[in-house]
């Protein structure tokens, strides 16, 4: 088990102190590097939020439910409407 233990710790230096070789980013700016970087992040960010579903405030029907529907349903899932006089906001 030590020996496997050693072996191991061994090839992670050995991997981790060898130089790359092929590394795209290596002549860019590191201006352009960060501009990069953070539009990406940006990107990631929005499909984030955009991925999250939104919901209407909630409101209790006439059977006593609490009703909550969301914002912008998908195509599939089409709900009918309520009528706003038998909404009941909470």
């Amino acid at each position: 088990m030590k020996k496997l233990l050693v072996a191991g710790i061994t090839a992670l230096i050995t991997l981790g102190t060898a130089p790359v070789l092929a590394d795209p980013h290596q002549n860019k700016d590191p201006h352009a590097l960060a501009s990069d970087g953070i539009q990406s992040l940006l990107k990631a960010m929005e499909m984030m939020l955009l991925a999250i579903p939104q919901y209407e405030a909630p409101y209790i029907n006439e059977n006593g439910d609490i009703i909550i529907r969301r914002k912008n349903p998908s195509p599939k899932s089409e709900q009918p409407s309520v009528p706003e006089g038998e909404k009941k906001e909470i």
